[in-house]
């Protein structure tokens, strides 16, 4: 199928498959129980695969989806071998997303227009936040992009270090105040700081408290307010960071973040220590928000852009 077309070089997609190998493994192994001694795609064997995406993680809705269009398959073809359908899974899955989630970057790359590109990374501690930021900065800092960050999670000193050592590893400036600073002056500072740079894009930390999100709401509202004085249509990209490990929990952080502020982009994390990759199907489905980002391992390069026919490939490799 056209669909999957090589996009990755041949050791991106070589990480991106090691990446996913626990996710991939878990669902084969239900789905060789679920087809066995079968031959032909049956309602037996469609309430199985059913049962199998859910406990994925792939989401109710999204199944519901999958399920409905591989029965229109079984329709039209008559007849639907077992054999076929680990490749209609693929085909149908990639087909979804391809209506669903447009738009999709192919490399580490900012709007040429937007100078400085200010970008504010959201979500909860514990998600790879900070890290991610990191991450991204090394690739914007290797594609020649002046990058400067801003440690605007004020209330854990531990994020302000963390970040710091990622600035120190990638050898890009930051800007931070004492734990307890308001976040709206670091990021005001930060924003003041990159246009006297000259930097060509500058990532803004912020806390991960979801414990009350009216109170998140107005903290985030109030950073974008104070960044606007400086750049008049920043931020230019809210990046909500989920931790695809936690599965469902993810879908829950993103339906909070959403309905808090405007998110514009998805990074999810962590897809290399789980079974629970087909949370990212799920989330690129439901949310109509892109996810733009990966995490597939643990090294400064195992942050990969999300491409979701080379993400179906390797889930059903």
């Amino acid at each position: 199928m056209g669909l999957f077309k090589k996009i990755f070089s041949s050791e991106k997609k070589e990480t991106l498959d090691k990446g996913l190998e626990k996710s991939k493994t878990n669902f084969f192994s239900k789905l060789s129980k679920a087809v066995a001694g079968k031959s032909k795609v049956d309602d037996d064997v469609l309430d199985d695969l059913e049962e199998i995406l859910v406990t994925s993680d792939v989401g109710v809705k999204t199944t519901i989806k999958i399920i409905e269009r591989i029965e229109n398959r079984v329709a039209n073809d008559k007849y639907l071998g077992t054999d076929e359908l680990n490749q209609i899974l693929r085909e149908e899955i990639a087909g979804l997303l391809s209506e669903t989630n447009v738009g999709e970057a192919t490399d580490f790359e900012i709007p040429k227009t937007k100078k400085p590109y200010v970008l504010m990374v959201v979500g909860v501690n514990g998600v790879g936040k900070t890290t991610t930021i990191g991450k991204l900065a090394y690739q914007l800092k290797k594609k020649g992009l002046k990058v400067v960050l801003g440690a605007a999670d004020t209330f854990r000193a531990a994020a302000i270090d963390q970040l710091q050592v990622w600035a120190d590893r990638v050898d890009v400036p930051i800007v931070k105040q004492e734990m307890g600073s308001d976040p709206a002056s670091v990021a005001f500072d930060t924003l003041q700081s990159g246009v006297n740079q000259d930097a060509d894009v500058i990532i803004i930390d912020t806390a991960g408290r979801l414990h009350n999100k009216v109170n998140l709401m107005n903290e985030l509202t109030k950073v974008k307010r104070v960044m606007q004085k400086v750049v008049g249509d920043a931020p230019h990209d809210v990046l909500l960071v989920l931790d695809g490990s936690t599965g469902q929990n993810a879908f829950e952080q993103a339906k909070q973040f959403t309905a808090a502020t405007e998110v514009t982009s998805l990074a999810v994390t962590k897809l290399d220590g789980t079974a629970k990759g087909g949370v990212v199907i799920g989330i690129s489905d439901q949310f109509q928000i892109p996810v733009k980002y990966i995490g597939i391992g643990e090294g400064i390069e195992d942050l990969q852009v999300f491409n979701k026919y080379e993400f179906v490939d390797s889930f059903f490799k």
